[in-house]
């Protein structure tokens, strides 16, 4: 059984797509034959052969409705495409690793310890969640640390831009609540942050106004699917691509009346970037871990550094309520970048890694270029 969202179908354009392909020739030489193949490989050929459906009067239909499948079916419904967004959860969305997500918007930040073009992607998702969602307040992100990091906190703020020096007095300017607990601080004011099961729940609503429909609990490969696929599912697309793997990332979230934040404030840790991220209703989300596990399991090691960073950050949280613990496996490749896959009559979004809310929108925009114009971005971008 499955539960089915409609809505109506925009206007569908008559704009042609682009396929750009070469073939090279080979010289007429004399070249012992080939060994034969059997049925089984020649029919895995012709299937890697198989480019996806860009015909714009094709179905589109995306596996995954987390935050990489939900932009992307977005994008191409605006487009103009009649578009299915499959999820084989129910709409509540707890089987999906956006579930468990800090929602951080900081490329900034992530220049740390990420390649260069994940800050480039970053700064572009944040114009694009900035437009998607322009009443939603972006009060960038306050870096702090204890006496005791202060090389750390030395060392991040030289392999990072896009920030101010704060002393004591402006630490406590920007967070009254931290008044006189750090003497220095980096302020990074063009990042922000969402909370992902709320926006997340957004998109999916604003898909359907735009024409799309979602069904949950509605399991899907891409066999299954014609017309244009675009798989989201994660660590479910490992059986089309087994270097996957799953990287555990551990929240608790907490309540408290007695701390107020106006954004997300990261601890220098000497193993986690740390962040205690404000919510509605006087809950705050601690995270997150990047443990090289894939069970969903959180390490009482875990939670007693998440909790104890909070606490660091400030000694009213040690009176809070817990509300939730939990964990998510984000997809990565080896590489730890995103990838984009095109082949196997399918295109394949994955590997977002700790970044997923960071990269979602930009990845998005890349596969709707190349659907619409046939645009090939060689840093993110493979052929099968």
């Amino acid at each position: 059984m499955h539960q089915r969202l409609e809505g109506r179908r925009g206007a569908e354009s008559a704009h042609p797509s682009v396929y750009a392909s070469a073939e090279a020739s080979s010289p007429a030489t004399e070249r012992a034959p080939a060994p034969a193949r059997s049925a089984a490989e020649l029919a895995a050929a012709a299937l890697r052969s198989e480019k996806p459906d860009l015909r714009k009067d094709a179905p589109a239909s995306v596996i995954g409705a987390g935050i990489s499948g939900a932009w992307q079916a977005l994008l191409l419904a605006r487009a103009g495409r009649k578009v299915t967004l499959y999820e084989r959860g129910d709409s509540a969305m707890t089987q999906a690793t956006s579930h468990w997500a800090g929602g951080m918007l900081a490329p900034y930040c992530e220049a740390e310890g990420a390649e260069p073009m994940v800050g480039e992607m970053g700064l572009r998702s944040l114009e694009m969640w900035r437009k998607e969602f322009p009443e939603t307040a972006f009060n960038g992100s306050l870096v702090v640390a204890h006496p005791r990091d202060r090389a750390d906190f030395e060392r991040f703020a030289k392999m990072t831009t896009g920030h101010k020096r704060l002393d004591a007095d402006g630490v406590a300017e920007l967070e009254p609540a931290l008044a006189g607990r750090f003497r220095e601080g980096l302020y990074f004011p063009d990042e922000g942050h969402v909370e992902p099961r709320l926006v997340l729940a957004q998109l999916h609503k604003r898909l359907i106004e735009a024409g799309g429909t979602i069904l949950f609990e509605s399991e899907m490969t891409p066999e299954d699917l014609d017309g244009l696929v675009i798989d989201c599912r994660g660590m479910a697309a490992r059986d089309k691509a087994p270097e996957l793997r799953g990287v555990k990332g551990e929240m608790v979230v907490i309540k408290t009346a007695e701390v107020t934040l106006s954004r997300p404030v990261r601890l220098m840790h000497p193993r986690w970037p740390l962040y205690v991220i404000p919510r509605e209703n006087n809950h705050f989300m601690l995270g997150a871990t990047t443990v090289e596990s894939e069970d969903e399991l959180v390490m009482v090691r875990s939670a007693l550094e998440l909790l104890s960073a909070a606490y660091a950050v400030h000694p009213a949280f040690g009176e809070a309520h817990i509300v939730e613990i939990g964990a998510g496996l984000r997809p990565a490749f080896p590489d730890n970048l995103p990838r984009i896959a095109i082949g196997n009559r399918r295109i394949a979004t994955n590997g977002l890694y700790r970044h997923g809310f960071l990269l979602a929108p930009a990845l998005a925009e890349k596969m709707l270029n190349y659907v619409e114009r046939g645009e090939i971005d060689n840093q993110v971008m493979r052929c099968l």
